[in-house]
């Protein structure tokens, strides 16, 4: 199954310039879910990994349902002011300003192995801000897997040495 065939490309949102990839349909289509989910599995089936860090907000549809597939925990990373107990912070910088995540100080102990998940690479900002989060609750980041890369914006790079692995790649901007 072709996954690339199940996202939509939405032009000029949320700005004009940007193609928006619009992961919904997938989302509706049983078969195609079931596929990527099975995929993004079968990709760290062989790592130990003692807890799914997902971030919000697609991060949470397909790293909650891996955290169950593997019997493990799930953690929400999270904008600002959505989590109820006291947090860490991570801000990190946007094309016109910054944004924060955060993530709650006791959803990882020192030394688990943290999986993080989402939807979409892009600038990676938003997964690099996630790597600081779990690094300052004294985890470690063992991989992160994503539905979509868009390759074009090197997002990548400014990851750390840890395995990325992605299920569709956006070579260009169309």
């Amino acid at each position: 199954m072709n996954l690339a065939d199940k996202i939509r490309s939405v032009p000029d949102f949320p700005k004009k310039g940007i193609v928006f990839k619009d992961i919904t349909t997938l989302l509706q289509d049983g078969p195609a879910l079931q596929h990527a989910i099975q995929r993004m599995k079968m990709l760290f089936d062989h790592e130990s990994i003692d807890m799914v860090v997902g971030i919000e907000s697609r991060g949470f549809i397909f790293g909650a349902i891996l955290a169950h597939s593997w019997g493990v925990g799930f953690v929400p990373v999270r904008k600002p002011g959505k989590l109820p107990a006291q947090t860490f912070q991570e801000t990190y910088a946007l094309e016109y300003g910054s944004d924060r995540l955060e993530m709650h100080v006791d959803a990882l102990k020192p030394g688990q192995r943290a999986l993080i998940v989402d939807d979409l690479l892009a600038t990676g900002g938003t997964v690099a801000a996630t790597e600081r989060l779990i690094a300052r609750a004294g985890a470690q980041v063992c991989g992160a897997c994503f539905l979509i890369e868009l390759d074009f914006l090197n997002g990548r790079n400014k990851l750390g040495s840890y395995r990325i692995e992605s299920l569709v790649h956006v070579s260009e901007e169309s």
